[in-house]
This record gives structure tokens, C-alpha cells and sequence, in this order.
């Protein structure tokens, strides 16, 4: 990956490289030397070297998939170390980035001595990851945007591989995310993706596992960067919404058995309802320099103009488009439709109805806070909710691998 990196290779070169991985594919070694390449491109930390229990969680992204934000506070305060290298949204979905610059104050910059002092302190540390990490990952992203092999499943675990796996935790837990709203939106290519994250860390000395998770629809009841802080808090409190907890808790109890930590759902309702896991947020907010006095009402706030999306018929809601509830958000401001947009963090939708739920006519589907009023996008979000008179069967929360 040198020739990458010093730019000795030329994007046509690569991107010939690119192509033929994409058209032929890349068998387990291929992809595991690929890996290998990208990651030493760059920056190790090699955190389990000194912490053998360090745990990381990866999510392949979604509407309102703010779980990140919620297990590592909670294993954390259960005594389990967790660290996150993270990213920003584009497109459909948010970053875990993005959502948590809604805390003001909060520095996010991460490099291994600030890392393992905040776990040292804290037990957690959550940041963006230095550009001395996978440099080569940075240059073959792009490229892949222009040659069209951004659909690859071992080039997608490759990127994703190269970065995550650069912090050195212990174990990683992989949430492959599927249906509509989905990068992958085929439960069988979420599978594959599954499988070829959990071979490929485990033969570069990392152990991993994969959860395949429902992202027909939202998760949990707000879409956002602050108001899915603000549903962060309410969840640490004890009143999330059921659906975003199990996915939480299932993805908590993975990177623990990884780990060997032995951190079971007992004890990490024990420390939500006891409030340790609220505390400890705050502990990290702090340590990370952000106001913690300032993050409830930063969480609160809410653009100012409102949109209701309500039922026209008797039914139920058979099908939400989720990707492009996503999509509207970000052209809303609420996300980036190119690299480099600024990302208004007050606008919000808070989802209300559930897949399989009965509605009447004028029952509040949704509802969203806009920046400026805007009738076409509201009729928009209007046709992202399907009201059918059967009930439709609803997706499961959790996929079988195979």
C-alpha cells in the first residue's frame, strides 16, 4: 500500500485494482491481505496490549441508530472498557461524530495517549480518528466512488476493517444493519457482509462477532443528531423505547462475552435504573472537555417549524421508506448531501407510529422540526408511510445469520 499512500501508484492503476476485485471478488486470503495492507498504512495502537478487555462495537449505520452513544456509557459503568474510533455521516445516515458535536464543548480529536487516559479515567473513549490512521483506506474510498465498486462486500469490509481495527480492542462487535433503510438492504448480502467482517478480524488476531439488525423502519423514536442525543439520555435513564434497548443490550452482552468481561444484562439494567450509566456519560462528557451542564438542554432543542405527518385512512402501517426518510433528513439539513455540508443539528422527526400499528384517520404518524417551512418536502415525507387495511407481516428485530 506504500505505492497508495506516496501517490507512486496512479488512481488509474488502483482503480484497474479496484475494478478487478469487484468483478472477480476477493477470496478469504485476498481480502485478508488486503486488510493487513490498509491498516499498516497507517498508525496501531495495539490498545489490548495494555488493556487485554477493551471492547469495540461497529455499526454498517442507519435512520436514528444512535446505539454507539447508549452501550458505551453502560458497559463502561459496568466495567467494561470500551473505545470507539468513529466517523460522519453522508448520505442517509448519521455519524456518531455528528450526533455527539451536538454536546457543546465536547473534543472529539483522539489520539493513543489521550485514548488510554480516558479509559484509565473513565472506562470509555470515543473520538475521530487521526489522518495517520489507514491513509490508504482515504485515497481507495474515493476511488471506488468513481469506478463504481462501492458495492463490493470485501472492499466494504476492507475500509471498514482497516479503520476499526487500527485502535487494537480486544474484540469488536459488528451491527450489520438490513432492510430498506439499510446500506444492504438484502438480508442474505447482509449476512455475507457479517461473515466476511467476523472471518477476516479474526485472522487479523481480533475477536468478533456480527448481529444482523432490522432497519425497516427507524430506530427508536427520534432521527437527529441532538434530539438522538436527547433520546441517548432518556434511554440511560430508563425510558427508552423498547425496540432501541434490546438492540443495545443484545450488542452490549456481545462485546462482553467477547472480551471475557462477563458483564450480563442483570447488572447493566442494574446500572441504568441505580443511574451509574447516566453518570458515567457525564464522567466522559467532562473528560472529554464538553459542558456537562449544557447537554440536557443542547439535547432539547428543536428547529422551529413543525411538519405532522398524520393517517388519511383506517389500517395499519404496512411499510415506512425508511432510506428515504434518511435522505429527506439530510436534504432538510439534518445530514450531508455532499462532503463538507454543515449539518444543522436542531432539525428532527420524531417517529411515533410503529410497523403493525393500527391507525385512524388524523393519528400524528410523525412529526418533524424544520428550519424554514417547506410544503413539497412535507408532502415528500408524507409518501415515505404506507396505510394498508391488512396488517403486514413486520420484520423481525434480529436476523438469522444464515
Amino acid at each position: 500500500m506504500t505505492g497508495t499512500v506516496d501517490g507512486s501508484w496512479s488512481d488509474s492503476q488502483l482503480g484497474a485494482f479496484l475494478m478487478a476485485a469487484a468483478i472477480r471478488g476477493l477470496d478469504s486470503e485476498e481480502t485478508e491481505l488486503l486488510t493487513r495492507a490498509m491498516l499498516e498504512s497507517g498508525d496501531q495502537w495495539r490498545l489490548r496490549d495494555e488493556l487485554p478487555q477493551v471492547g469495540d462495537k461497529h455499526s454498517t449505520g442507519g435512520v436514528g441508530d444512535k446505539v454507539s452513544l447508549i452501550l458505551s456509557p453502560l458497559l463502561a459503568a459496568c466495567g467494561q472498557p470500551v473505545v470507539m474510533l468513529t466517523g460522519r455521516g453522508l448520505g442517509h445516515t448519521g455519524g456518531t461524530a455528528d450526533k455527539l458535536e451536538s454536546v457543546p464543548g465536547l473534543d472529539l480529536e483522539m489520539d493513543r495517549e489521550r485514548c488510554l487516559r480516558l479509559l484509565d479515567e473513565v472506562g470509555m473513549a470515543i473520538g475521530v480518528a487521526t489522518g495517520s490512521i489507514a491513509p490508504a483506506d482515504r485515497r481507495l474510498y474515493a476511488i471506488r466512488d468513481i469506478t463504481a465498486t462501492v458495492d463490493c462486500l470485501e472492499l466494504i469490509a476492507a475500509s471498514i476493517l482497516s479503520k476499526k481495527l487500527a485502535s487494537g480492542a480486544a474484540a469488536v462487535a459488528y451491527d450489520v444493519k438490513t432492510g430498506n433503510g439499510a446500506f444492504l438492504s438484502d438480508p442474505a448480502e447482509a449476512a455475507r457482509l457479517a461473515g466476511i467482517l467476523v472471518d477476516t478480524s479474526a485472522r487479523l488476531g481480533c475477536r468478533a462477532s456480527a448481529t444482523l439488525t432490522d432497519m425497516s423502519q427507524p430506530l427508536g423514536d427520534w432521527v437527529g443528531h441532538a434530539a438522538e442525543v436527547g433520546e441517548t439520555l432518556s434511554c440511560l435513564a430508563g425510558e427508552g423505547p423498547e425496540n432501541l434497548m434490546e438492540v443495545v443490550y443484545r450488542l452490549s452482552l456481545e462485546v462482553s462475552q467477547l472480551t471475557g468481561a462477563g458483564v450480563d444484562r442483570e447488572a447493566m439494567e442494574s446500572a441504568v435504573a441505580s443511574g451509574r450509566a447516566r453518570e458515567t456519560f457525564d464522567r466522559w462528557v467532562a473528560a472529554q472537555g464538553g459542558d456537562v451542564a449544557k447537554v440536557d438542554s443542547a439535547a432539547a432543542r428543536l428547529a422551529p417549524h413543525e411538519v405532522v405527518v398524520d393517517s388519511r385512512r383506517r389500517g395499519y402501517l404496512t411499510a415506512v421508506d425508511t432510506r428515504r426518510i434518511g435522505l429527506l433528513m439530510a436534504e432538510a439539513g439534518a445530514g450531508r448531501v455532499r462532503p463538507g455540508d454543515e449539518i444543522d443539528k436542531e432539525v428532527s422527526l420524531r417517529y411515533r407510529v410503529r410497523l403493525g400499528d393500527e391507525v385512524t384517520p388524523g393519528d400524528e404518524i410523525a412529526r418533524a422540526w424544520l428550519r424554514r417551512p417547506d410544503a413539497a418536502w412535507q408532502a415528500e415525507l408524507q409518501g415515505c408511510f404506507t396505510v394498508a387495511e391488512e396488517r403486514a407481516e413486520v420484520p423481525p428485530l434480529f436476523y438469522p445469520r444464515s
